[in-house]
């Protein structure tokens, strides 16, 4: 897979040259750079971040950026795509070790990078660092990041630079490698202030997710390896989006890169088909996580970077799993997981995520974020700093103006089809309010109704169309007229209480069991839009009326839909007389 980073992407040499600093070239626009810095990328999550960082460097300033990747990772699939779909200058690592750069970034660190020719910056790919990778540090004490192997190459310190996000962290690289500890500096972490700073974006990142008309946002977050949440239950994204009522929360999945790396983006997709078709949303590796986080009402995660960042960002965060066995027992991580709040796979979903938020007290975590997180809304400014200084002999000033973090991009989440069987309980109140609670039917995982079955003409399963008691058509362009679909379906399935036909988005035919049709459509107070009415839920309501034998109310009199906090008002109209 390298290897075609290196034939694709590299570029030949005369695209880089050193008298570009002295001899301005006729072919550029610009004028030619005075410094020249290498992004270094090892993993496709260490390649996200490096990127990130490198764009506090501005072009402006006289500074032309390249980028390899060092090779040799377990979990460099991706790599590739992800750096050629950026448009960047991507160098092969043979003709990156040829070079000389004033500067060489990296979101991770490996002894190999000795070989590049450009003092090295070393930062960070996820909240600190608190990972035991024996593979990587030869020692069961040190995390990830911080060991002497490495650090050090036959008795000197590789990096010129070491960032952390915390000065606590500069004590624990003293006990492991105190030969490096001179070059560590605290930068505190510039990817969470881009998060901090995306705050007041929440309801275009929430739209994009689906948490709308009423609906709160549940995010999945694992990491990798056999301890994260999915290698612990890996049923439990299934398991949220059919516990969870479908009309009163969205939910969408974050893994983490290595996750995709492992397993391929198809092995991945394919493992969670179950849980997508039942509405799961899958956010890609390369970028929407950090949105995902802003949007989010609950995390439910295990010790990864993204579920301490959702703690960070005062989101209600309950673990799954807490990868105790893989983490410095004296990293900020290893008390957030021995501290957070529990969530009980085997257990009521709903209720505790209920109890959870009820319960929630954003200071209780506060102190150990605190040991990770240290002067979050400065650490652009730090870390620019320090990058600078190393390009100042060539003449490159710090920008007098303290760098504004972007808000990070919207997510795009991977999605299916929209869910075709619905399990439906709920009740009806004498004033004709019908309350809704409707969950996903997955194939091979429902066991037991909890109440009736609605589902739309795309469910291709052997019994559940059968069994039925609302059928509804979500198309409103169909081939057949909304009034001969009703009155063949009505002769097929004898076995429905109610037959629904989207006439547009606001306005279905409907027809209950002995023949009686009506139009329904939303109604919407002044100065509102008009609601759209989807077919299912509004004949999961009527099905709910009927079989209500305290109603006191004519459906002509309308009725009022209501999932969780969220209500709509639904009118309907009979026939009209033929003169």
């Amino acid at each position: 897979m390298l290897s075609s980073v290196s034939s694709l992407l590299s570029r030949p040499s005369g695209w880089f040259r050193r008298s570009g600093r002295t001899a301005a070239s006729r072919w550029n626009t610009w004028n030619a750079p005075k410094a020249h810095v290498l992004g270094v990328a090892r993993t496709l999550t260490s390649a996200t971040r490096v990127v990130d960082v490198m764009h506090l460097l501005r072009p402006e300033d006289g500074i032309a950026k390249y980028y390899t990747v060092n090779p040799g990772s377990a979990f460099a699939d991706g790599l590739d795509s992800y750096l050629s779909d950026l448009g960047i200058h991507v160098l092969s690592w043979k003709e990156a070790t040829r070079r000389p750069f004033d500067l060489a970034v990296s979101c991770s660190v490996h002894p190999t990078m000795r070989r590049l020719d450009a003092p090295l910056m070393v930062l960070p790919h996820g909240a600190g660092y608190n990972r035991l990778v024996t593979e990587s540090t030869g020692d069961d004490l040190a995390p990830a990041g911080l060991s002497r192997r490495e650090l050090m190459w036959r008795g000197k310190v590789v990096p010129k630079a070491i960032g952390v996000s915390h000065r606590g962290q500069i004590d624990r690289l003293t006990e492991i490698c105190p030969e490096a500890a001179p070059y560590a500096l605290a930068v505190g972490d510039w990817c969470f202030q881009r998060i901090t700073e995306s705050m007041s974006h929440r309801d275009r990142y929430r739209s994009r997710l689906g948490a709308v008309d009423g609906r709160r946002l549940v995010v999945v977050h694992s990491t990798w390896s056999e301890h994260s949440l999915l290698g612990r239950h890996p049923q439990l994204p299934l398991r949220l989006v059919t516990s969870l009522p479908a009309d009163e929360f969205a939910v969408a999945a974050v893994l983490h890169p290595n996750v995709w790396a492992r397993h391929t983006r198809a092995g991945v997709l394919e493992r969670l088909r179950p849980a997508m078709n039942a509405g799961l949303m899958v956010i890609p590796p390369q970028e929407g996580w950090r949105a995902a986080v802003v949007a989010s009402d609950w995390v439910v995660g295990d010790h990864g970077s993204t579920s301490f960042y959702s703690a960070a960002a005062d989101r209600v965060t309950l673990l799954a799993a807490t990868g105790l066995d893989e983490l410095d027992p004296l990293s900020p991580a290893a008390a957030f997981a021995r501290g957070a709040p529990r969530l009980d796979p085997d257990g009521d979903i709903l209720a505790q995520l209920l109890d959870a938020a009820r319960r929630h007290d954003p200071a209780a975590l506060r102190p150990v974020v605190d040991r990770q997180l240290a002067s979050v809304d400065t650490s652009g400014e730090v870390t620019r700093a320090r990058m600078y200084k190393f390009l100042a002999q060539h003449g490159v000033r710090v920008p007098p103006d303290v760098p504004r973090p972007l808000p990070v991009p919207e997510p795009e989440p991977e999605r299916r089809a929209q869910i075709t069987a619905y399990d439906v309980t709920g009740a009806h109140d004498a004033g004709g309010t019908v309350e809704i609670r409707r969950r996903p039917l997955v194939a091979g995982h429902h066991t037991e109704a909890l109440g009736f079955y609605a589902v739309t003409t795309e469910e291709n399963h052997p019994h559940w169309p059968h069994a039925a008691e609302v059928l509804a058509r979500t198309v409103a362009d169909a081939e057949v007229p909304a009034l001969e679909w009703i009155a063949d379906a009505a002769l097929r399935h004898e076995n429905l209480n109610v037959l629904v036909a989207r006439l547009d988005e606001t306005r279905c035919l409907v027809q209950l069991r002995g023949g009686r049709q009506l139009e329904a459509r939303t109604e919407r107070a002044w100065g509102t839009r008009r609601p759209a009415l989807d077919p299912v839920l509004l004949g999961s309501a009527v099905n709910l009326w009927l079989t209500d034998l305290e109603r006191s109310k004519d459906l002509t009199d309308g009725l009022t839909l209501r999932t969780g906090e969220w209500s709509v008002r639904v009118a309907f109209t009979p026939p009209a007389p033929i003169l």
